[in-house]
């Protein structure tokens, strides 16, 4: 059984948290500026969900490791192949901002290595197997993340 995306998110932002809470090291944002992390936090979440609708209008599978029966490219995907999990990167970046100390901050970039090593790969893979010179002329014309 694997750990979906949504979970290893839970995971990154009670990580946050307890990093925040038991070793924060350094103040880097005080209030009322650490309240920006919010807005961060519902950018993530709105990006996500466009690309839910998408997904969903397009009839294509929005779980790992199922194939997908369509290659979404409009939208988010115009700017990045990984909207949800650009915007799951966004929800605890924000997280980290809210907390405003400093050790929360290498949560980010763990969940990026984690879901690049184990979702990314194997999704871009199969992408490139089912959609062919489609697939790879839009990696040719848009980043991975941002």
């Amino acid at each position: 059984m694997r750990i979906v995306p949504p979970v290893w998110l839970g995971i990154g932002l009670v990580t946050i948290a307890l990093l925040h809470r038991y070793l924060p090291l350094a103040a880097l944002i005080p209030a009322p500026w650490h309240h920006a992390g919010i807005a961060i936090a519902l950018a993530g979440l709105a990006l996500g969900g466009w690309t839910t609708v998408l997904f969903s209008r397009a009839r294509t599978t929005l779980i790992p490791y199922r194939e997908s029966s369509a290659l979404v490219t409009s939208g988010p995907f115009r700017f990045t192949r990984n909207p949800i999990y650009l915007g799951m990167a966004l929800v605890l970046l924000g997280a980290c901002v809210f907390a405003g100390s400093l050790t929360p901050f290498a949560v980010v970039p763990a969940f990026v290595v984690v879901i690049q090593r184990f979702f990314i790969s194997g999704e871009e893979a199969m992408l490139a197997q089912k959609f062919g010179a489609e697939f790879a002329a839009y990696c040719g014309r848009v980043r991975r993340w941002v």
